[in-house]
């Protein structure tokens, strides 16, 4: 069963790829032309979020840097260990709403620093898939169709996030606990 899994997961990309120029090319569509169309919007999106990005990244930088996050675990840490939660991962639950690279690079570092195999690291890595980047998403793709009001897109993916989290401390707990 491994091997036709490796084998789907291998070729399940250029066979989709390759679907999508065949039936291009059937129903007599310009497919080259049409990639090139879609790379130049591509680019042009690109040029138009780094401002969005510059500016959320800043403010990754400036939360870590700053010592607020360290005070944030300081105050919370009675109530997580209450709650059986190892105050470890609550700073990647608070970075991977804003950060992809930020909650990746803190991910990495609990599984250095505890393993791959241990509670810890297995709870990162639940919760680094369990979760999105959703406000770097909102800014940033919000930011370039000039989309201003974000508030209902805001809650729930907030909401979303949080609920991620927490099924990922279940669902760890209940597994590897």
């Amino acid at each position: 069963m491994y091997t036709v899994i490796t084998a789907i997961s291998v070729w399940a990309i250029p066979a989709l790829i390759c679907f999508i120029l065949i039936y291009g090319i059937i129903k007599g569509l310009p497919v080259y032309e049409t990639f090139v169309e879609g790379a130049k919007e591509g680019f042009g999106t690109a040029i138009n979020i780094i401002p969005h990005l510059v500016g959320m990244m800043v403010a990754v930088s400036i939360f870590r840097a700053s010592g607020a996050l360290d005070y944030l675990l300081l105050f919370i840490s009675p109530v997580l260990s209450l709650l059986y939660i190892p105050a470890e991962v609550v700073p990647l639950a608070i970075i991977r709403p804003i950060s992809g690279a930020g909650a990746l690079a803190i991910t990495s570092d609990l599984i250095a620093q505890y393993g791959s195999d241990s509670f810890i690291g297995r709870l990162a890595s639940t919760m680094q898939g369990s979760t999105d980047t959703t406000l770097y998403v909102l800014t940033v793709y919000f930011g370039a169709i000039g989309v201003r009001n974000i508030g209902y897109a805001l809650k729930v993916g907030l909401l979303a996030d949080l609920a991620g989290a927490l099924a990922a401390i279940l669902i760890v707990t209940i597994v590897f606990g």
